[in-house]
C-alpha cells in the first residue's frame, strides 16, 4: 500500500506539473483551484476538497519530504497493522488534518499535501510501539522536531499537523487496544465512529 500511495502522490505531481508547464511553480496548475483545501469551499459543498488536497504538493521538495516520510514510516506500520487498517489509519489521519484547518484557520486559506495523513503515521507509530513496549524516542523526537519546523517555517500548515497527529494516534490506538474478543468489528465500529464525528466537526464549521 505504501508504494501505492506514494505513486499515486508522485502521478498526480507530474500531472500538476504539466498542467502549470512549470516544476517549482507547479500549484499554478488548475487541478490545484479544483483540490485544494479552502474551507469556504468545503462549506459550501466541495467536500471532495478534505481529501484531494492531501494528495497535492507544491514544489518538489514538499513533495519529496513527504514520500521519503511515508515510505519510512509506513512501511513499519503497514507490516503491524495490515494493509487494509494501515490504509484506513491513513485515510482517516488526512480527514483530521483537515478537520483542524476547517476549525481552526481562516475560511479562504488554501492548503495542500499529504502532511497531515504523515504526522497521523507518526502518531500511529508512537502509540505501535508504546503498546509493544519498544522504545519510542526516536519517533517522539521526530515528531518533536517536526512540530518545530511547522512552527519556524511560513507557510506550513501546523494545524493540519496536529490534526493528523492527534487522530492518527487515536486512530491506531482504537486498532491496537481492541480486545481480543470481537476484535475487527470493535475496530471498524471504533474507526467509523471516529470518522463521523469528523465529518460532524466538519459540519458544524458551515453553520458558523
Amino acid at each position: 500500500m505504501v508504494p501505492t500511495l506514494i505513486g499515486l502522490n508522485t502521478a498526480i505531481f507530474v500531472w500538476t506539473v504539466v498542467q502549470a508547464g512549470s516544476v517549482n511553480g507547479n500549484a499554478a496548475a488548475p487541478l490545484f483551484d479544483e483540490w485544494a483545501l479552502v474551507p469556504v469551499l468545503v462549506q459550501n459543498g466541495e467536500w471532495w476538497r478534505l481529501f484531494t488536497s492531501g494528495f497535492l504538493h507544491i514544489g518538489p521538495i514538499h513533495l519529496l519530504f513527504n514520500m521519503i516520510a511515508l515510505w519510512v514510516l509506513g512501511r513499519d506500520l503497514e507490516i503491524v497493522l495490515g494493509r487494509g487498517r494501515f490504509l484506513a489509519v491513513y485515510l482517516i489521519s488526512l480527514l483530521g488534518g483537515s478537520a483542524a484547518v476547517m476549525l481552526f484557520s481562516m475560511p479562504n486559506q488554501a492548503v495542500a499535501g499529504a502532511s497531515g495523513a504523515v504526522f497521523g503515521l507518526m502518531g500511529g507509530l508512537a502509540v505501535v510501539l508504546r503498546r509493544l513496549r519498544a522504545p519510542a524516542g526516536q519517533v517522539i523526537g521526530l515528531i518533536a522536531v517536526n512540530l518545530v519546523i511547522s512552527v519556524l517555517i511560513p507557510g506550513i500548515s501546523l494545524l493540519g499537523h496536529l490534526g493528523g497527529l492527534v487522530i492518527g494516534a487515536v486512530a491506531t490506538s482504537a486498532l491496537v487496544y481492541a480486545p481480543v474478543r470481537n476484535r475487527t468489528a470493535v475496530q471498524a465500529v471504533a474507526l467509523v465512529g471516529l470518522t463521523i464525528v469528523l465529518l460532524l466537526l466538519i459540519a458544524v464549521t458551515a453553520l458558523r
